[in-house]
């Protein structure tokens, strides 16, 4: 098999970030998978992170089987990671197939930091994303104790129900020193 050159790297990138599924299948078709994880942008971003931050999930899919696991939480020159990039940009779907992902870093990719400080849910908080700030909140481990809770999983102590009915409250510090308090209510009535 021959290897891309400089210009048919960059259309990949630019398939991944325009969302262009059959082209990405046409390349992996003529080049393999093997090398996609070294293909960056110059500010190393890689297919992932373009896939992500522009809300792909249909390429997000066929990459990730396909991609080493170690490409869902690389770093651009940013220090960001293609989940930084889908919290920035408020897409719930890719945020979650990348925390969800079996064989992937899973909930420790929401504590990676870039070059500001911020985590991806920093990020989303940053952006004003109250949905995926509070799905990234649930996933995390907050050290609860005996009883912790998980989306979907029950405690010995009554249930997913009873945690999903009380209130959280976080709170996150900030590059610049500063806090931010959120209260993620579990008995939100319309």
């Amino acid at each position: 098999m021959a290897a891309p050159n400089d210009e048919e790297k960059e259309d990949l990138l630019l398939a991944c970030r325009y969302g262009d599924l059959q082209d990405v299948q046409q390349f992996v078709a003529q080049f393999g998978a093997e090398g996609l994880a070294s293909i960056q942008d110059d500010n190393a971003n890689t297919v992932l992170h373009m896939a992500c931050g522009n809300g792909h999930l249909d390429i997000l899919q066929y990459l990730l089987p396909i991609v080493p696991s170690s490409l869902i939480s690389a770093q651009n020159t940013s220090k960001s990671t293609p989940l930084h990039w889908a919290a920035l940009n408020a897409h719930l779907e890719i945020v979650q197939a990348l925390v969800k992902f079996e064989g992937g870093p899973g909930i420790d990719l929401i504590d990676i930091k870039n070059t500001a400080g911020r985590t991806p849910l920093g990020e989303a908080e940053l952006a004003g994303w109250d949905e995926g700030a509070a799905w990234l909140v649930r996933m995390m481990n907050l050290d609860a104790g005996d009883g912790e809770n998980k989306e979907g999983e029950d405690s010995e102590a009554g249930g997913a129900e009873d945690i999903a009915a009380q209130d959280i409250e976080v709170e996150i510090q900030d590059a610049d020193g500063k806090i931010a308090r959120m209260t993620i209510g579990g008995n939100q009535s319309s």
